[in-house]
This record gives C-alpha cells, structure tokens and sequence, in this order.
C-alpha cells in the first residue's frame, strides 16, 4: 500500500473519530445515555417525548395517498431480505470458517432500536424497525462481501468506484500484474487476522 492511501485512510479514521465525538455530545442534549448498547433517557426526557408524539388517529388521517399505497411495496422487500440475511449468514459460516477469515458480527451492523423512542407511535416504530433492519442487513452484507473480496479478488477497478467499502483502498491496482500474487498473499493475511 502506498503512503498516500495510508494517509488518506487515517484521517478517515479520525474524522471518523470525530463524528463519533460530536455524537456523543448531543447526547447531553438530547438527555440520554448509553448503557451497553441501549440509550436510557432521563425520566423529563420521556415525559417530554411521550407528550409530543402524533396519535396513530391523527397520523394516518395526515398520511398522503401515495404512502399508503406503495406502503405494501416496501415491505414486501422483508422476504427478500429475510433470505438474504439467512443465505449470508450461512454462506459466512460455512467459509468464512474454511478461508480463516473473522465472521462478521450481525449486532455490529444491525441496530433496532429506534422503535424505543417514545414519540414514535406505533406505524413510525414499525417503519424504524424495518428501515433498521435492512439497512443494518445491507452493512452486514456489505462487510462480509468485501472480506470475500479482499479474500479471493483484491484488485482496484479500472475506474473509478464511488463509496467503495473500507478493504478497497488497500487492493493491488488495476493492472499490476507484476504485484498480484505477492499483493494476493498479503491482502489474504490481512483480512484473515483478527480485528
């Protein structure tokens, strides 16, 4: 890897420190907390929330036409979803355990928990809890896929790729022919240590 990538990759990760910072800070803001991985808010907070919250009633009466209809749309992408996690899960276990290469932590990808903010009512929790869920699941999916690749096929593209996953920047590029199996070897030992 050269020097510039390396560069670039750690101010990465400290902007991606600073994010996580400033996030931190507004939790004071926001009166709660992180417990393990669960928010706890102060008792004002959940009063406050509960008494903003839209009553279901109020809510659908306020929803257009075109949300309710294409409603069934979206969710019927939960079957589709729901095979994908099973068939990645299982793809993961089975090789990932063959190739030595760490498994992919669901709970680091997969988050619900927005379904416990208090002024949610009862469609909008629903609706969090589906978004949570599959956009965790397209991380999680992600994440596995890209250790496969940094696995089996690490090269760059010959052009450019917008938002590539976090191996990208380490693969060999798009025409090195004379580094490729070196490249190969030790893109396999770096995504089959531990993290």
């Amino acid at each position: 890897m050269t020097r510039p990538i390396d560069s670039i990759l750690a101010r990465i990760d400290a902007l991606g420190d600073e994010l996580e910072q400033a996030i931190a800070e507004r939790r004071q803001t926001f009166e709660y907390e992180m417990r393990g991985r669960r928010a706890r808010f102060t008792a004002e907070a959940q009063a406050r929330h509960r008494a903003l919250r839209v009553s279901l009633r109020v809510f659908l009466s306020q929803t257009k036409f075109a949300h309710v209809v294409t409603a069934p749309v979206i969710y019927s992408l939960i079957l589709p979803f729901a095979l994908l996690d099973l068939f990645v899960t299982v793809y993961q276990a089975i090789c990932f355990r063959a190739y030595g290469i760490p498994r992919v932590r669901r709970a680091d990808h997969i988050r619900i928990d927005r379904h416990m903010l208090a002024y949610l009512n009862a469609v909008q929790k629903l609706n969090c809890v589906y978004c949570g869920y599959c956009n965790g699941l397209i991380s999680y999916v992600r994440e596995i896929g890209a250790r496969t690749e940094a696995f089996w096929c690490p090269i760059k593209h010959a052009g450019p790729v917008r938002h590539p996953h976090r191996q990208y920047a380490q693969f060999m590029d798009y025409g090195d022919a004379d580094g490729f199996q070196k490249g190969l070897q030790a893109s396999r030992r770096a995504v089959t240590r531990d993290e």
